[in-house]
């Protein structure tokens, strides 16, 4: 069975909002977009190019798909890195407001009830399906269990307010350290496994 990957920039307080640009995501007065680029060195850029090449596809909300769908088809050359497995490999789009066919190369509408229908493509062939951005997505996947590992760049800086990963639900979830390494800007890329839910 494929397993769902959590890819996520974050800052110590857990804020995922805008982290490429200042107009990226401005809802709700966010005020601090691009917060993530200053922390980004030749170390993060190698893990963020392994973990999208080696993903099997990518689960994708309405708002992360739309923006990165703008971005990614017209990428520069010295971008093509992140573009090709981007743009050529499978990505599963969770809306209620999108309709077929879509855009972006490669795209397919997820709709219904998240849990079944995700439930559904972790028992498809190929490699694990990541999810980037998204948190509302995220959200409703670590609700009905269906996240397996979180990759986090997590960032020294702390934002105040934003978008959050973590669901407030007053679950207590584990999760298990397996990979972890200090950047040259002391951000953090961390590897953690889902042990279990409490």
């Amino acid at each position: 069975m494929r397993r769902v990957v959590v890819d996520q920039w974050m800052s110590l307080d857990g804020v995922v909002q805008a982290p490429g640009t200042p107009d990226e995501d401005m809802s709700g007065g966010f005020r601090h977009g691009g917060w993530h680029l200053p922390y980004f060195d030749e170390a993060s850029q190698s893990w963020v190019v392994n973990y999208l090449n080696e993903a099997g596809g990518f689960l994708l909300g309405r708002y992360t798909y739309e923006t990165l769908a703008a971005y990614w088809p017209n990428a520069s050359e010295q971008e093509q890195a992140l573009a090709r497995p981007l743009n050529s490999k499978p990505k599963y789009v969770v809306s209620a407001t999108l309709d077929e066919p879509l855009a972006w190369e490669n795209s397919s509408l997820v709709t219904g009830d998240v849990a079944p229908a995700v439930t559904e493509l972790k028992r498809g062939i190929g490699g694990d399906l990541h999810v980037l951005g998204s948190p509302k997505l995220v959200g409703a996947l670590m609700e009905h269990d269906l996240v397996d590992e979180f990759r986090l760049m997590i960032d020294p800086v702390v934002l105040g307010g934003g978008k959050r990963l973590f669901i407030d639900d007053g679950a207590l979830r584990s999760l298990q350290l397996v990979e972890g390494q200090v950047t040259t800007t002391g951000a953090f890329l961390g590897t953690y496994e889902v042990v279990s839910r409490s």
